[in-house]
């Protein structure tokens, strides 16, 4: 059963640019997301755009969840996936996610991603 869907786009220009601070960087990426990124704008757009749309699937916004408690990694195939911590792990125990579905697209300009919740 779906527990809830999430979508967002975003302009990789815009992440391209808050990504060279630091600050942003850490804020939003974990260490392992950092290396993966490795300076590629779309990567780092995409991430982004999962782990808004993972806050819209659980339908709280960034109020009780932060950006870095939403890891978004790949598998051996380059498929995204996504790890929680901290106060989102915990919602998705209490809200018994089961599996959480990730997709990203590309393009020069945007990154567009979606998520799926089951329960």
């Amino acid at each position: 059963m779906i527990y809830g869907i999430g979508t967002d786009l975003i302009e990789v220009a815009r992440v391209k640019k808050a990504y060279e601070k630091e600050s942003f960087r850490k804020k939003i990426y974990t260490e392992q997301e950092q290396a993966l990124i490795a300076d590629n704008a779309q990567r780092a757009a995409g991430n982004f755009a999962v782990k808004e749309s993972v806050v819209k699937a659980f339908g709280t916004g960034f109020r009780t969840i932060s950006a870095i408690d939403i890891e978004v990694l790949r598998d051996e195939l380059g498929k995204p996936y996504v790890v929680l911590h901290g106060p989102a792990k915990e919602q998705a125990e209490s809200s018994n996610i089961l599996q959480i579905h990730v997709s990203i697209s590309n393009t020069k300009e945007y990154a567009v991603s979606y998520v799926v919740m089951e329960v």
